[in-house]
């Protein structure tokens, strides 16, 4: 039955899954497919069962079988079936059957679409949790040769495999409502994709919209919605600006990340990262070629003015994305997260570039406090695979002296924590930097962009000062005026 919910600052009636399914099959002009391979034959079953489904459905498959699937579809390269390539040729396939089968005169006003999904629920060792690709390739005008699309990937975390079917057959229901009659508000139909459902059920960790209709969404935007509405823990897109699904990029890879706020990047952070990889690179089995590199901006970074600011935000994304580079929004504040992340995807080696300050940090036990085992429970998560920290070192302002990972300090309790950590070779330290870099602070550059000083150019990698000075960016930002990076950090105080 219909519900009413409070959504932003007011209330609205949700329609049921069985009045949004009746609302779709009494529309003579929404005609389509539906092809669920693998686990995910639940969609259709809820248009059948709402009545009118003769005036909707042209076709219902499944093809179950592997072989039969491959017949229909085409084989899969690397033998996965569960995946976005298989998803985009059932769309793709469906809907051309559509157009060749259905004669339009009977129905000129006809909107044709295809749903489709391949899906894995949870096994019976409950090792593999379940997860799946759905999409909808759909027209919204009779004579659109061009059509809309909009591809998901989910992960299931309930235990039984019945309970994520149904779940898998409503996330479709509410796809293919929000398609036909959410459309003009994408952000919205995102939330409206969890209308029964209970978000500890479900995790949306990718969505893409293309097509005529959605040529002004910024799919990086809706990334950031899915996690601004806790519907993921973290989102990558790539240089192209395309969202990528990260267990797909991170499959079996090695892994280098580096942290940052990267606003803007500068020579510094990538003077990091260059010098990080060569470390990485010695290592055993670790090549540029099976080694992802991860540029991490958290949540609580872009909220650290206030409410995230998009242009800000794209500003920066855009920028390491000219450079080439991969960007990930997460929210893991602390670095023991980021690792657990890294872990679910991949069991080589991971590794952490950063700069003093942020080592210090991870030795302050106010950020575990809220862990039955403080700081050893989350040391014992972040060094359990043996993690690699890459550490850039820092000047000191006042005396010009070099901070690295032999003088810079932690707390009285934590020392013998460090001191084991340092001993057992933990933390590497960056030694061939270039010293003219360690002036050099994103802030400080930001401070300079908005108060139009000369100079800032200089300290950014090359291109980037003019993409920023052609699109304007970073104009209107606002600069904290205890923006200056030290903190606590101070030589000679571990013996």
């Amino acid at each position: 039955m219909s519900k009413i919910v409070f959504r932003e600052t007011e209330y609205e009636v949700v329609p049921s899954i069985q009045d949004k399914t009746l609302r779709i099959n009494l529309n003579k002009n929404i005609y389509g497919s539906f092809a669920e391979i693998g686990a995910g034959q639940e969609t259709a079953r809820h248009f059948f069962r709402a009545g009118g489904a003769s005036g909707t459905i042209a076709k219902a498959m499944s093809a179950y079988d592997k072989s039969f699937s491959d017949a229909v579809y085409g084989r899969e390269e690397d033998g996965r079936y569960v995946a976005e390539s298989r998803l985009n040729k059932m769309l793709q396939h469906e809907t051309n059957l559509l157009e060749e089968r259905i004669d339009r005169s009977n129905n000129p006003e006809y909107r044709f679409f295809t749903y489709a999904n391949t899906v894995a629920t949870i096994d019976f060792s409950k090792r593999f949790k379940g997860h799946g690709w759905l999409g909808i390739q759909f027209q919204l005008e009779p004579d659109q040769k061009e059509y809309n699309r909009i591809v998901l990937h989910v992960r299931f975390k309930q235990t039984e495999a019945r309970l994520q079917q149904e779940t898998c057959g409503i996330v479709g229901v509410n796809l293919i409502y929000g398609a036909f009659y959410k459309n003009h508000q994408p952000n919205k139909l995102l939330r409206y994709l969890y209308d029964h459902i209970d978000k500890d059920t479900l995790e949306i960790d990718m969505i893409n919209f293309s097509g005529p209709h959605f040529k002004e969404v910024d799919n990086r935007l809706m990334s950031l919605q899915l996690i601004k509405n806790d519907m993921t823990e973290a989102v990558m897109f790539g240089p192209d600006g395309n969202n990528i699904l990260p267990a797909a990029l991170l499959y079996k890879k090695n892994i280098l990340a580096l942290r940052g706020s990267f606003r803007p990047v500068t020579k510094i952070n990538i003077d990091m990262l260059d010098k990080s990889q060569q470390l990485f690179c010695n290592t055993t089995k670790v090549t540029k070629s099976n080694t992802e590199i991860i540029f991490e901006i958290t949540l609580e970074n872009l909220k650290a003015h206030g409410d995230i600011d998009e242009n800000d935000f794209l500003a920066r994304v855009d920028l390491l994305g000219s450079l080439g580079h991969i960007v990930m929004i997460s929210k893991f504040k602390e670095y023991y997260k980021l690792v657990e992340y890294f872990d679910k995807y991949t069991k080589s080696k991971i590794a952490l570039s950063m700069g003093v300050n942020s080592l210090v940090d991870i030795f302050d036990d106010k950020y575990y406090r809220h862990l039955s085992g403080g700081i050893l429970e989350a040391f014992g998560k972040l060094f359990f695979k043996n993690v690699l920290v890459y550490l850039y070192p820092m000047k000191d302002p006042n005396t010009g002296e070099i901070i690295n990972s032999d003088n810079l300090m932690v707390s009285e309790q934590m020392k013998d924590l460090y001191k084991f950590f340092k001993r057992n070779q933990k933390v590497k330290d960056i030694q061939d930097y270039d010293e003219s870099y360690l002036s050099i602070f994103s802030r400080e550059v930001l401070q300079m962009i908005a108060s139009e000083t000369p100079g800032w150019e200089e300290m950014l990698p090359e291109g980037i000062a003019e993409i920023i000075k052609e699109k304007k960016l970073f104009k209107d930002t606002q600069v904290a005026d205890n923006a200056f990076p030290y903190k606590n950090i101070l030589p000679n105080q571990l013996q």
